[in-house]
């Protein structure tokens, strides 16, 4: 995987009747990230994570919530089954997805996270 200049760029608003990125764009950003996929509909991009406990997914969501702040945008996180973490990032303005949602995820790859040994 190229490294990704993504994380060291910022999320900026987006400007009025900006359109959503294209499939072929989206598919572009996805190649510098590290584990995210494109939803169903296309309109976001997740990634799911097996943290090591409780307290690793609920500590991982607060630095999470620390950079999405910082950048303005914010993700929906998800946990399910006590560590099972999904994170879903889209832009809400447009409807789909811009590149801000590329840098939060590339920050967000950032984040220090405790995994569930596999065993």
């Amino acid at each position: 995987m190229p490294v990704s200049k993504l994380k060291t760029q910022s999320c900026v608003p987006c400007k009025k009747g900006q359109p959503p990125l294209s499939a072929s764009e989206a598919k572009a950003l996805l190649q510098q990230l590290n584990g995210w996929q494109l939803t169903r509909n296309r309109k976001g991009i997740t990634k799911t994570l097996n943290m090591k406990d409780f307290s690793a997914a609920i500590a991982f969501f607060q630095r999470v919530a620390d950079v999405a702040n910082a950048e303005d945008h914010h993700p929906d996180l998800h946990l399910t089954g006590y560590r099972n973490v999904a994170i879903e990032l889209t832009t809400h303005a447009i409807k789909g997805l811009s590149e801000n949602d590329f840098i939060l995820a590339a920050k967000i790859d950032e984040l220090p996270v405790e995994l569930k040994k596999k065993s």
